[in-house]
């Protein structure tokens, strides 16, 4: 959405609103919400606790559109908010809700069920699909590779200076980099390396692995000569990756998008989202962002350039483990008119028993 007017903070907006702005402006976004179509004056004057004209009521919408609230999609249509209106919606007049119990229950129940049969990657996946069935958008999870467990770690070389490393996952990831080697490095060595390795990182995540290793090496006295060190220190170094590839993105439930279309308009919006999420980068970029606070955040079109053309919103939480570190965050991306007070409890409440599972708490 195109905005016309300047952009003003929250309390500079909160200033210049009566109480009769105020109403009419809720009015016109929960409509929005419910059904993605503008909202007219004699539909508003039907719709306000108060009585009002349909002229008066246009007065109002005419300075909320001068404030960049809100829009007229066409000539003579109703008032559509703007990612602006949205913004200052969301973070001064959304009323939170609370989750059903039958939804707790369900959540807490299906991560727990998972966490028994799956690695923390399973984990996450099944998280991120019951996410997306509750909320009926498609989740989203990123996560350090770190925590994925290793199965198994081999060398095969492939030419004088050269070998190939193989990194397997628990949850079937494989990792494949070539790495150099010196030409004078015996075929012994690159099966030492795989077996030294191999007997210390297996069912272990990359930081058990790497703290493992490192603490038998000092407790061996560096037992490995000095190109076999290297070796295991490069099948370590390489399952992390190169800069930008260390992070893993899990998304499910993208068909949930295609329901309640109501234009050819939503059909292109998805059409352009699905485009985005297969851009993993920026998916991941956004979910890191997310990371950095302590809640549950949201980004709302345009506001980050990954959605300027589709107009979705996300919402996430950061994921953290028993010591509080950032471990990931979760959370769902759908259209602007998502279920804003529904779905932030949701995330967060998700995100937070994900965290206590996978922390063993």
């Amino acid at each position: 959405m195109i905005q016309k007017y300047p952009i003003l903070s929250n309390a500079a907006v909160v200033s210049q609103l009566t109480d009769r702005a105020r109403e009419i402006f809720r009015q016109i976004v929960d409509s929005y919400l419910a059904s993605g179509e503008p909202v007219g004056s004699r539909q508003l004057s039907r719709l306000l606790p108060m009585t009002l004209s349909p002229a008066s009521i246009r007065n109002v919408m005419q300075d909320l559109e001068e404030l960049g609230l809100v829009f007229a999609p066409h000539t003579s249509a109703g008032r559509l908010p703007t990612e602006l209106g949205l913004r200052f919606y969301v973070d001064s007049m959304l009323q939170i809700g609370d989750l059903a119990d039958v939804e707790r229950v369900r959540i807490a129940a299906e991560v727990e069920a998972a966490s028994r049969d799956h690695d923390i990657g399973g984990v996450l996946a099944e998280a991120t699909s019951l996410i997306s069935g509750l909320a009926r958008v498609a989740g989203v999870v990123v996560a350090t590779k770190a925590n994925v467990r290793l199965r198994q770690i081999d060398f095969v070389r492939l030419e004088a200076e050269r070998a190939l490393a193989i990194l397997v996952a628990d949850d079937g990831t494989v990792e494949n980099r070539v790495i150099p080697v010196p030409r004078d490095l015996p075929a012994s060595a690159l099966v030492e390396a795989a077996n030294y390795l191999n007997a210390r990182v297996s069912g272990r995540t990359l930081t058990e692995a790497r703290e493992g290793v490192e603490e038998s090496r000092r407790a061996a006295q560096m037992e490995l000569n000095e190109l076999t060190a290297r070796l295991v220190e490069a099948g370590l170094a390489i399952w992390t990756g190169a800069p930008g590839e260390h992070r893993q993105l899990i998304v499910r439930g993208q068909a949930h998008l295609l329901e309640d279309l109501t234009a050819a308009t939503d059909l292109e919006r998805v059409r352009l989202l699905f485009a985005d999420l297969e851009t993993k980068t920026g998916v991941i970029d956004l979910l890191e962002r997310a990371e950095q606070g302590e809640g549950v955040r949201i980004f709302i079109g345009s506001e980050n350039k990954l959605f300027s053309l589709s107009g979705s919103s996300l919402i996430a939480a950061p994921l953290r483990d028993g010591d509080r570190r950032i471990i990931g965050a979760l959370g769902v991306i759908g259209p602007t008119r998502i279920n804003y007070a529904r779905i932030v409890p949701m995330v967060d409440y998700t995100a937070k028993v994900v965290a206590r599972v996978i922390s063993g708490n």
